[in-house]
């Protein structure tokens, strides 16, 4: 008998789920922290857990599958490592277009002439000598480089030419932006390029992590990795383009959540330690965004599952509002450790130094600016630094308060920086905390948990009054809050999916006063009704905690399937493998028809002719992509979507995108 072994590695947990080889049902499932030092020992501990319960041999595994919500996380958070951006052909102006200038962060460009026209033929030269100077110059101030160039999916000649003499000179990692999007918009494909750059150590250490721990227990099987629309990778591929993980948790979760309730129409939302992901499923499938995915502010050329993501999970960081008089509660974007599990992770190592820092801070009579946080090193690439990050950096040896770490106010956006840099992270109060108060959860260290939120109920609001007389009155106040601002994400979701409000905002839409009062059942001189006509399917380990209260507040049923806490790694396992090439033919003039493919472009004089040719290539493509990609029995579809314009009653040809799409079931190792 075979099994398959599903992995998902969140910002919290990592779980791991045994499935048997027909996919009919879950043999054994497990959870286990996220270990961001090295993930091998979070995969490690799940997947020996996961066997263990289902009683399977490593060797009679025949397919590993992972998810992962790493990559969404660091985008959602403005994470991941330094990168250079190569821009070929653009102006200064191209910079600001697109989310390009936020998504570097002050990383450095590189700008150049050169670049192609929309006919794929040379604008300028490129300048190899000057490029080959300026790499060399960064030195190790970066971890990886993005190339994008003017018309690169026109004729992708300039890009190839600058990532081979970048990897000849630095060999660092070089992502062109040709591979990842077939579609024109330069900056909006150098933004995806960017991204991409900037994950690719983050994922090349979670599948080295994952296939170390295989090889050492004896599991000989492929690995696979889920693509953010659902569908599975090799391991390799993804090592490349990593950008395609983005919603990968998220996908798999859908995929899971259609397998665990069989339900054809929900909404299907998934909250995490860091983000809740929420996707419709219409007729049993979900949508593809057909502007690409959206993740942490940032429209990519990703094709993904349409999703909204938003950064609130139980792990979200609780800000205390203190405009205005009373004040009040906000969760998120970013995530922070638990208070209660930086306790009780570190066991006795580090639990002594933070009950004795929350036993301090409780003991004066006013609460510090940084009173109640902690800062813990994370490791990687410091490249780059500027002397105030590196001192800092060089503080945090182990985890302490944050107050330890820093020797002025100027320190603070130092410090910040490392965060966002993912070179440190912050423990503080989150919603897990609060739950470990209330009694909803008692995993990790509880008496850790109501030290501090009670220090953060001592804060003032605009009165000058504490937040709250006690921490159990705090925690029930942030676990509300978690269920609003829930309640805003699902809300959004269906406004946006609901099609009957055009030119409404669904954000503003989630937020009305009306829509409000309808949820609440308004009785007046206006009666107002109002709740989400569709199921929602709860998942994560937390969703049985917080969406009984969700559930009442929309009106609507909730399903909280059994095995809900591991389905994104239920889905990770029951997916296909599928690859997506997309070619152009133009006609730049008259019996002039031009194919545009990665390899260069070709000129043909009938257009029937280009589009065969075209055709041809792409199936190839496809296939030996799916191949690639850990397919087997592959069957390839082609959509042709010719554009042409009548003029004078007879029909000219404007252009034509083709695209072959290769399917198949991923092999096994032994069947």
């Amino acid at each position: 008998m075979a099994y398959f072994l599903g992995v998902d590695t969140g910002g919290t947990y990592t779980d791991a789920v045994i499935v048997d080889e027909a996919a009919t049902r879950v043999i054994g499932s497990a959870k286990s922290l996220t270990t961001r030092g090295d993930l091998a020992l979070g995969v490690g501990r799940a997947v020996d857990a996961a066997l263990a319960q289902a009683g399977v041999a490593p060797r009679e595994v025949s397919l590993v599958s992972l998810s992962t919500t790493l990559a969404t996380n660091a985008l959602v958070e403005g994470q991941g490592g330094r990168v250079a951006l190569v821009f070929i052909g653009f102006s200064e102006a191209d910079l600001e277009r697109g989310g390009l200038v936020e998504a570097l962060k002050g990383d450095p460009v590189i700008r150049l002439a050169g670049g192609h026209s929309h006919a794929g033929t040379e604008v300028a030269a490129l300048d190899l000598a000057r490029l080959e100077a300026e790499v060399a110059a960064l030195g190790d101030q970066v971890m990886g480089f993005a190339v994008a160039a003017s018309f690169a999916t026109r004729n992708p000649a300039h890009e190839v030419a600058a990532r081979d003499l970048i990897r000849r000179v630095t060999g660092r990692p070089v992502t062109c932006s040709h591979e990842l999007s077939a579609n024109l918009n330069g900056p909006k494909r150098a933004l995806t390029a960017v991204l991409n750059a900037r994950l690719i150590g983050m994922i090349d250490r979670l599948v080295a992590a994952c296939e170390r721990h295989l090889a050492a227990v004896g599991i000989d099987a492929p690995l696979m990795v889920v693509r953010g629309d659902g569908a599975l990778i090799s391991a390799a591929m993804v090592r490349e383009r990593p950008i395609e993980t983005i919603l990968s948790g998220p996908a798999a979760s859908i995929v899971g959540a259609r397998w665990l309730t069989g339900e054809k129409d929900a909404l299907v939302s998934d909250i995490g330690g860091t983000t809740t992901d929420v996707a419709l499923l219409r007729d049993g499938l979900p949508e593809i965004d057909p502007l690409g995915a959206r993740v942490g502010g940032f429209r990519t050329m990703v094709e993904a599952v349409a999703m909204r993501t938003t950064g609130l999970g139980g792990d979200s960081e609780v800000h205390l509002v203190t405009e205005g008089l009373e004040g009040g509660l906000r969760l998120g974007p970013r995530r922070l450790v638990p208070v209660s599990l930086l306790a009780a992770d570190h066991g006795g190592k580090h639990a002594a130094m933070v009950h004795a820092a929350l036993d301090r801070w409780l003991s004066a009579d006013a609460v510090g600016e940084h009173d109640g946080r902690f800062v813990i090193p994370m490791g990687g690439n410091a490249g780059g630094l500027g002397p105030r990050d590196r001192a800092v950096l060089e503080r945090v040896t182990e985890p302490m308060p944050v107050g330890a770490a820093l020797t002025s106010r100027l320190e603070v956006a130092a410090l910040e920086r490392l965060v966002a840099r993912g070179l440190v992270m912050v423990a503080g109060v989150t919603p897990s905390d609060a739950s470990h108060v209330l009694g909803r959860l008692s995993a990790w260290d509880g008496l850790a948990a109501e030290k501090a939120v009670r220090l953060l109920a001592r804060r003032r609001n605009g009165r000058g009054e504490r937040f709250a007389p006690d921490a159990e009155t705090l925690a029930q106040a942030i676990v509300d809050q978690l269920t609003r601002q829930t309640v805003d994400c699902l809300l959004e979701a269906a406004f946006a999916e609901d099609g009957g409000f055009a030119g409404e905002v669904p954000e503003a839409l989630a937020r009305h006063p009306l829509v409000a009062a309808g949820l609440s059942g308004h009785r007046g001189i206006v009666e107002i009704t109002a709740r989400l006509g569709v199921p929602v399917i709860g998942l994560g380990a937390s969703a049985p905690s917080y969406y009984g209260a969700v559930g009442e507040r929309l009106g609507c049923r909730m399903v909280l399937p059994e095995h809900a806490g591991v389905a994104n790694a239920i889905g990770a396992v029951v997916g296909q493998v599928s690859q997506r090439v997309t070619g152009t033919v133009t006609s730049p003039a008259e019996g002039r028809f031009v194919v545009h493919l990665a390899g260069g472009v070709s000129t043909f004089a009938d257009r029937d002719a280009a589009l065969a040719a075209l055709e041809a290539a792409l199936v190839a493509e496809a296939d030996a992509r799916a191949r690639a990609a850990g397919a087997e029995e592959v069957q390839v579809r082609v959509a042709r979507d010719i554009r042409e314009a009548e003029v004078e009653g007879r029909a000219m040809f404007i252009e034509a995108t083709v695209s072959a799409t290769a399917s198949g079931r991923p092999r096994v190792a032994h069947s």
